[in-house]
């Protein structure tokens, strides 16, 4: 078992101290850090016991962060921070020695772009080191990776369709609020649309492809053919694939809203000017917006998330869709967060599980598809999130 740091202490990593300090006999030690240490004394006194650590870090900082790891010497970050800062924790991990994992993959801040190729680019540095990265430990991407895993290993002999379906059906209460980080948010569903089909990448205009599909308990919820990061990695893992694609759930008061921000500029990423200081439109934003990590308390429904996929067994066709169903009251009532914040943060103390048992521990840098999906499955049910199966249904996709 093991000394774990978590790096970010915005919703999910609320959860990840929450759900990590509840496995005491695999978590010897718990270090939260952010740049703003106030907010981790408030999770750790929340918590109580003094189970957890508190520290201040600068996350784009390479020496900050160093000093911090060879202070702790933790055997495992968690880095739930911003993904712009995946490269830099990536970069102090090997410095010092220590193992890594992350919800989601490196974003440029100039630009709106999911791509692997920065973070795979480090394999043979964490192999030689000996140390392992693990990658996209959230839920999607994480558990739908592993759900697509599970389903190659047990129940395909060749996945040739796959639908990884995201659907948010609960109520805030307010006019406009994003889930997690406004910025990251806006940045992920104004971006242009991307699936694979034959062996390449088609893309389309934002929110151009959409239809309604039916959700366990919920119902039919329009749903929106969007790029997610995932994507990228489960077609190079699974080559079979002959066509991935990702659809997630908007209501019409939210893409209103979102076509007015981008209308009126507010949606951009670079800097101008104003009175004399450079700010980014979108970063002003975020600072007006509602805070995500409070919108827990009113936050009622249930998200439902899951991969609906289409292939071969025994030279038959199949289809399969496995899937959870979240509510944001239980959610709450747990930690204190809304379920998108705990349907990320609960795999990923999943997944620093699996390291600290040596069940995911190898050198070089995979995504969670990559490992034996059973364990992990298996902590699913114990740790908050059950997944359900259905066999041979109308995949509406």
């Amino acid at each position: 078992m093991g000394r774990v740091l978590i790096i970010g202490a915005g919703g999910v990593g609320t959860v990840v101290a929450h759900k990590v300090a509840q496995n005491s006999d695999v978590f010897t030690e718990i270090i939260l850090a952010s740049r703003t240490k106030s907010k981790c004394d408030a999770i750790a006194k929340a918590i109580g016991g003094n189970k957890i650590k508190t520290a201040q870090v600068d996350a784009d900082n390479v020496e900050d962060l160093k000093k911090l790891l060879n202070l702790h010497k933790p055997d495992l970050v968690i880095n739930v921070a911003l993904p712009y800062q995946d490269l830099t924790i990536m970069d102090a991990c090997l410095a010092c020695g220590v193992n890594y994992m992350d919800t989601a993959n490196y974003e440029p801040k100039d630009e709106a772009k999911y791509e692997y190729k920065w973070q795979w680019a480090y394999q043979d540095k964490f192999k030689e080191a000996g140390l392992t990265a693990i990658l996209g430990c959230g839920f999607d991407p994480g558990v739908t990776s592993v759900f697509t895993a599970y389903a190659a290993k047990h129940h395909f002999d060749e996945i040739q369709y796959l639908d990884i379906v995201d659907c948010n059906a609960g109520d805030h209460g307010k006019a406009f609020a994003t889930n997690f980080n406004p910025e990251i948010n806006i940045r992920e569903v104004t971006q242009k649309g991307k699936y694979w089909e034959n062996g390449k990448w088609v893309e389309t205009e934002p929110h151009e492809i959409h239809k309604a599909l039916n959700y366990p308990e919920i119902g039919p919820k329009e749903s929106y053919l969007i790029y997610h990061e995932e994507l990228e990695s489960l077609v190079k893992n699974f080559p079979t694939i002959k066509r991935a694609r990702f659809w997630m759930t908007f209501g019409q008061e939210y893409l209103t809203h979102l076509r007015v921000i981008q209308n009126i500029g507010m949606a951009r990423i670079d800097p101008i000017v104003y009175n004399g200081v450079e700010i980014v439109p979108i970063q002003f934003l975020k600072a007006v917006l509602p805070d995500p990590g409070e919108l827990g308390e009113n936050y009622k429904g249930q998200t439902s998330i899951g991969c609906r996929i289409r292939g071969l067994k025994d030279g038959k066709e199949r289809t399969y869709y496995v899937y959870n169903n979240c509510s944001h009251e239980a959610a709450y009532k747990e930690t204190g967060m809304q379920g998108v914040s705990y349907t990320t943060g609960v795999p990923a103390t999943i997944g620093a599980i699996m390291f600290m048992k040596g069940i995911w521990r190898k050198p070089g840098v995979y995504n969670v598809e990559e490992f034996d999906p059973d364990p992990f499955m298996e902590q699913l049910n114990k740790q908050g999130l059950p997944w359900h199966e259905l066999f041979d249904i109308n995949l509406e996709l």
